[in-house]
């Protein structure tokens, strides 16, 4: 049997960004981010999988 939430229940956990100034920083490091081409040419390092690849019709 599953248990029901209450309709204003928050969990604990599983908010990226709690507040309006975690929202900007979160903004800032997403401009900042390196791009896979300057990871693989200054750092050696390659980016994750593609986890999908768009399917052919």
């Amino acid at each position: 049997m599953e248990k029901e939430l209450d309709k204003n229940y928050q969990p604990d956990n599983g908010s990226m960004a709690p507040n309006m100034e975690d929202i900007k920083n979160l903004g800032k490091q997403m401009e900042n981010r390196r791009t896979n081409q300057v990871l693989k040419e200054e750092y050696e390092k390659y980016p994750d999988p593609i986890q999908h690849e768009p399917e052919d019709d």
